[in-house]
């Protein structure tokens, strides 16, 4: 992939359905256009834009959003991984 590809692709926005099904096969959890909605509305969502009256996502924006909801590693409820077993 060139580097004006990757420019391309990182200046590219989605509508919201299409930004929900893009977190949902990039990072595999669950994410609805209806919950992106709700998350516009309460915060706690990733960043949009406004193209007229349509909520746009950067990508870049959304996999920023998607890997701050991901906990570090761990190997047992309630245990970290890198801590070496330590109780959070």
């Amino acid at each position: 992939m060139t580097t004006q590809n990757t420019n391309q692709q990182q200046n590219r926005f989605l509508r919201r359905s299409d930004a929900a099904e893009y977190v949902r096969t990039r990072f595999g959890f669950p994410c609805s256009k209806q919950w992106l909605a709700k998350l516009a509305t309460t915060g706690g969502g990733p960043s949009y834009r406004k193209a007229s009256r349509f909520p746009v996502y950067a990508i870049e924006d959304l996999d920023a959003w998607a890997q701050a909801r991901l906990s570090a590693p761990m190997r047992a409820t309630g245990l970290l991984a890198d801590k070496g077993g330590e109780n959070v």
